[in-house]
């Protein structure tokens, strides 16, 4: 049975969350997947949630001057700067230049309705079932052919500009895809980025841009709702559970710059061969019993 997450599994585990997150290889999967192989059961979707408010805290440093930029222009658009009428506190005023930074920060609040209902609807799901290692080495496979198919099939020439109503709401159902492990939240973004034809760097920032309000809504939820249980029987302690959250702001940080420099260069070919190797390592797992289906968590 698990023994619980000590100082130096929270480490490899937040350096894990933070190499992985923005990843199109789930970082909830490594999770689930090497905690129970560390020795401490799976970590569970709370220290998961959790552990991404660091990694989406790197987000808010790197793009710190784009994201101010957004909710200044948003608060304009919304005091009347451009008008009164609807299209105006939109960032869309008759007869002058759409505002895209307004527009963005309401194609971010589109964008993310999908997570924040399909979330709610289907948490109890998401905390136990979802967890499975069968179901989670069934949607890295599957869904890096996915990843592959729509990178050599996107036309890849719509630039982050273009975005409408319309797409940035079929971005936040790719995006709500991985409220399943293995799927990947970058990595559905950017699929569902590709199919509609943005550019690899396009759909990566959007999908940056797009995860901040569901990661810190999810990962301060859970906090307040795990505040009381940190250190019981079955929960990580809340000393490694912030442990592994600053190690994850670091290396997120590292990785994010690391990221929009590949994605405007290469291919996703690596990821999709990654996950499908990983897949496969957890089906030889599974069936040799070194690791179990569905687990107790942490401390269990």
């Amino acid at each position: 049975m698990a023994t619980g997450i000590g100082t130096g599994e929270a480490v490899f585990l937040g350096l894990l969350q933070g190499l992985t997150e923005f990843l199109p290889v789930s970082s909830s999967a490594h999770l689930r997947i090497f905690g129970e192989l560390v020795g401490s059961g799976d970590p569970g979707a709370a220290f998961t949630a959790i552990t991404q408010l660091g990694t989406e805290t790197a987000v808010l440093l790197y793009f710190r001057r784009d994201i101010k930029r957004i909710v200044l222009a948003w608060w304009a658009a919304l005091r009347g700067a451009y008008g009164t009428d609807w299209r105006a506190r939109a960032g869309m005023p008759v007869g002058r230049p759409q505002d895209r930074d307004a527009l963005m920060a309401w194609f971010i609040v589109l964008g993310s309705l999908p997570i924040v209902v399909l979330g709610l609807a289907f948490q109890d799901a998401i905390e136990r079932p979802f967890r499975n290692l069968w179901l989670v080495a069934l949607t890295l496979a599957g869904f890096a052919l996915v990843l592959g198919w729509a990178d050599r099939r996107g036309a890849k020439a719509r630039p982050i500009e273009e975005l409408t109503p319309k797409h940035a709401l079929a971005f936040g159902f790719w995006q709500a895809l991985a409220l399943v492990p293995g799927v990947s939240r970058s990595g559905g973004t950017i699929t569902g980025g590709l199919l509609m034809g943005y550019t690899r760097e396009a759909a990566a920032r959007y999908s940056f841009l797009l995860a901040i309000p569901a990661v810190f809504g999810s990962g301060l939820y859970q906090l307040a709702k795990s505040v009381g249980d940190f250190g019981q029987a079955g929960t990580p302690g809340l000393g490694a559970t912030l442990v592994a959250t600053l190690v994850a702001f670091v290396v997120g940080y590292v990785v994010i710059i690391a990221f929009l420099k590949i994605v405007s260069t290469f291919s996703y070919a690596p990821f999709v061969y990654y996950r499908i190797g990983l897949a496969l390592l957890v089906v030889l797992l599974l069936l040799t019993g070194v690791l179990e289906p569905v687990t107790a968590p942490a401390n269990a």
